[in-house]
């Protein structure tokens, strides 16, 4: 295996003391990491992390756990020699695994006065206002008495099929929530690299500055097979999406949890890549199902990309899809390119006849509903910053 790449070293150091200067750390551990079929838990696994974490904690740092593995655990229990495909056996095994997976969590912190709290997620609630603060104040009112939050997919009640790696984008979530200063994203794999670490030419990448540098990386499947859903996709996801909301992100394994936690010359740094943003626009930039495209011209494109300006239906040409007043659209510019993501003010129905008019004209033809922008500044954001 070659030397490794991310050659910024002062962004990398910087990196590195504002994660082990953190106040408020997320720390999410994967399900390859504390179960497997034939076993159920690992108890010493488990136990081995919790160490760690009541360790930091000790050293007055406020620690959220997002913890997968509920669906695992139930696995040996239910007498299920694999992980089911189906929705209702998922439910079910969560709901099995998840009190396990407590009871584990609650003996083990037991051990060094930690008490715990479960506190049961999806990504939607964290993007529903009135769920969002709820949550929020739930989180902050438990760190507040000393308890540690550990939060998990809500699996049991899922009215969707459970989505491939959703607790890595559900960290990165829950770290914007609660304000964290840093997120460690933990997995079987010790860093990311250019291709999966058996390669012949593998190479680590110890620093990402910006998701421009993860073009060259080979994304692939890695990880154990047979207990996890995530990969690290999704796990570069996560951090890109962190970093995006100006969270200092590393990845490593969870064997090198305290090491993570201290800022060593270990595992994947992520840069912050952008100020604090609101969820909407976190939303929007990297969960958000569009329903459809709003196509505009190279004037439109410049003053979006150059200037940051709303989206005038003089700009419009053409939209594509079924949408909605409200709904995610996308928006791309003449040569194809997707440019920027944001929520349209009017259905893909109205805007055929508002294309090349500018506000007064639309104001004046069809009266004031329509002198508004297509998408306002305040609900778009560029695709710059997407992964």
């Amino acid at each position: 295996m070659s030397a490794d790449v991310g050659t910024d070293r002062a962004g990398l150091e910087a990196t590195r003391a504002a994660v082990a200067g953190a106040k408020r750390v997320v720390v999410k551990v994967g399900s390859s990491s504390l179960t497997s079929v034939a076993g159920g838990l690992h108890e010493d696994n488990l136990r081995a992390l919790t160490d760690v974490l009541a360790a930091h904690r000790g050293a007055g740092h406020e620690v959220i756990l997002v913890s997968s593995g509920a669906i695992s655990a139930g696995l040996e229990p239910m007498g299920l020699p694999r992980r089911p495909r189906d929705l209702p056996t998922q439910q079910a095994a969560a709901g099995v695994g998840q009190s396990l997976l407590m009871a584990a969590y609650t003996q083990v912190l037991a051990a060094h006065g930690v008490v715990p709290a479960q506190v049961l997620l999806s990504a939607d609630d964290l993007i529903r206002r009135s769920h969002y603060r709820n949550a929020q104040r739930a989180i902050d009112r438990l760190l507040a008495l000393g308890i540690m939050p550990i939060v998990n997919e809500n699996d049991t009640v899922a009215t969707h099929e459970i989505r491939f790696g959703d607790n890595d984008r559900l960290a990165a979530l829950v770290a914007h929530l609660a304000h964290a200063d840093a997120l460690v994203l933990l997995s079987d794999v010790e860093a990311l690299y250019t291709a999966p670490p058996g390669n012949p030419g593998a190479r680590k990448v110890s620093f990402v500055s910006g998701p421009e540098e993860l073009a060259e990386v080979g994304i692939g499947g890695v990880g154990a097979a047979g207990v996890g859903t995530g990969g690290m996709l999704t796990k570069v996801q996560a951090a890109t999406m962190a970093a995006d909301s100006g969270i200092p992100t590393v990845l490593t394994s969870t064997p090198l949890v305290a090491g993570a936690l201290r800022g060593a010359p270990l595992g994947t740094y992520f840069a912050v890549t952008h100020r604090r943003r609101q969820t909407r626009l976190l939303w929007l930039a990297h969960l958000a199902q569009t329903q459809g495209t709003v196509h505009v011209d190279a004037g439109a494109e410049r003053a979006l990309v150059r200037k940051g300006t709303s989206l005038l239906a003089a700009g419009v040409y053409a939209v594509s899809g079924e949408f909605e007043s409200g709904d995610p659209v996308d928006v791309v510019g003449p040569s194809g390119n997707l440019i920027a993501r944001g929520m349209a003010n009017f259905a893909a129905s109205e805007l055929p006849k508002m294309f090349g008019k500018s506000t007064d004209e639309l104001g004046d033809s069809y009266g004031s509903d329509y002198r508004k922008e297509v998408i306002h500044r305040n609900d778009l954001v560029l695709t710059g910053a997407v992964f």
